[in-house]
């Protein structure tokens, strides 16, 4: 189980490599369902996986001069405070019991990876559904400070409750509410991701005890993953492998569902 949860994380940054991103919604169930680690866990460990990956991403689009710095400041100080405040307090404060009805108990664990198969439903929808990934005009930069402070904040939470990093979110807002060109979106959304990932993670070493050992070395097949991906989208269409991967999130996600209210 242990080296099929590796070769999980290898596939991890072949998807990411290949499609720029939705590799990460994979983390928490192969660290759950093929690991077995518990949810709460699972996020947090999620959440350092994530925010390594993009990091790498992110320092060879800053290399390629496609990072808007100024974008990533803006959207990343709402979102950086709400996932450490979640992930801090939110988080750790859940009852382990939340309800009961009749026989079926939803518990801390179960709600988790309930919310977790819905985030992974849209961002399904998402890649199944996008048809124009080249929007947004380079010459016209803007910014809608309250909308952009209220997605980060909702990204945030998500980041911090699910441990995804929340790219489907992301650049959706960066090329409507600031105009951003595709390709900078793109770009400058891992950086954000990589930033609110880790400070995230920084909320859970306070918390939880951490294997170190596993989850570095976990982390590096998924950056190994990332490079073997990049040399493969030379020879695949990444944006024709996106949609079929989005019809992957979604079984999924129904799986998802479905194991958890049947256990």
């Amino acid at each position: 189980m242990d080296v099929l949860g590796f070769f999980g994380a290898i596939l991890i940054g072949v998807v990411l490599g290949l499609t720029g991103g939705g590799g990460s919604i994979l983390t928490v169930p192969i660290l759950v369902y093929i690991l077995a680690i518990n949810p709460v866990l699972a996020t947090a460990y999620s959440l350092f996986v994530v925010g390594s990956t993009a990091l790498v991403g992110a320092v060879r689009n800053i290399q390629k001069g496609l990072v808007d710095f100024k974008t990533a400041i803006v959207f990343s100080i709402p979102t950086c405070i709400t996932v450490y405040l979640t992930r801090r307090y939110l988080v750790p404060n859940i009852p382990d019991q939340l309800f009961s009805i009749g026989d079926f108990y939803l518990t801390k664990n179960v709600a988790i990876m309930l919310f977790f198969a819905l985030i992974m439903m849209l961002a399904a929808f998402i890649m199944i559904t996008r048809k124009k990934d080249d929007i947004g005009n380079a010459n016209n930069f803007y910014y809608k400070y309250p909308l952009i402070v209220f997605e980060g904040i909702l990204v945030g939470i998500l980041t911090g409750v699910v441990g995804a990093g929340g790219g489907f979110l992301i650049i959706p807002a960066l090329v409507i509410l600031v105009k951003l060109p595709m390709k900078k979106a793109v770009a400058t959304s891992l950086l954000i991701i990589a930033v609110n990932s880790l400070i995230g993670f920084l909320g859970d070493v306070q918390n939880l005890e951490i294997n170190w050992l596993f989850l570095i070395s976990f982390t590096l097949c998924a950056i190994s993953g990332i490079f073997i991906g990049m040399y493969l989208s030379n020879f695949i269409d990444g944006k024709k492998l996106k949609k079929g991967f989005g019809w992957f999130v979604l079984i999924m996600a129904f799986y998802i569902i479905f194991k958890e209210v049947t256990q």
